[in-house]
């Protein structure tokens, strides 16, 4: 075989397990795990069964897949918002703007990473919930170093990250293409609410005009 047929095969595969994820993610929301077969994931991908055991050993193997994605995805998103400033506030803004536009614009996938954790075999699961902690200190420490710093006033630096994660965790439970806020929106809101769960000094004041009171 050679490097040029290797490589036109590696693509294809690539391909076929791109259409297989876009394919479970999109029959598990419609679904649920536990109601999606096989046979639905490799028809709405175009293939037959037999040529999904090519790529995934099981279904609950593509879940495995689609959710270390989601949470390595969103590992990365909030490490690089801490690393673009020095200043807490500044990154707190960052990554909730970020971290709760991602979750609104691909509120379809997060609802499958963070609602369909029981599913998973314990070795899996174990490895997702490692993702899980990493993502809840970087958020804890960004935090308490802002508590150090004197520019947060939370007297529960561990509860208000916890809080702040999960405002923007649950919206996959909720948010819907079309509606009253764009993911743009969202992100700019939860920043602001994110700062006022903190008690960051010099954040925003109450806004009786704020976008959420036009709504």
């Amino acid at each position: 075989m050679t490097d040029s047929t290797r490589a036109v095969g590696s693509l294809r595969a690539d391909a076929a397990r791109a259409r297989l994820f876009e394919a479970a993610v999109a029959a598990f929301a419609e679904k649920g795990f536990h109601g999606t077969t096989t046979r639905d994931i490799a028809a709405a991908a175009g293939m037959s069964p037999a040529a999904l055991y090519l790529h995934h050993r099981s279904k609950e193997e593509l879940l495995f897949v689609i959710s270390r994605a989601g949470h390595e995805d969103t590992l990365a998103l909030v490490r690089e918002g801490r690393a673009a400033t020095s200043d807490p506030v500044g990154q707190l803004r960052t990554v909730v703007n970020d971290f709760a536009s991602h979750h609104a614009r691909n509120h379809t996938s997060t609802r499958i990473v963070n609602y369909e954790l029981s599913a998973l075999e314990p070795g899996h699961l174990a490895e997702i919930q490692e993702l899980r902690r990493r993502i809840d200190r970087e958020m804890q420490d960004l935090v308490t170093e802002g508590v150090e710093a004197g520019v947060f006033q939370t007297s529960q630096p561990r509860v208000a990250a916890t809080a702040v994660l999960s405002l923007s965790i649950d919206l996959a439970r909720w948010y819907q293409d079309g509606g009253a806020w764009t993911p743009e929106e969202i992100g700019e809101l939860y920043a602001d609410l994110a700062l006022r769960i903190v008690g960051a000094t010099g954040g925003p004041s109450s806004d009786p005009a704020s976008p959420w009171s036009s709504r």
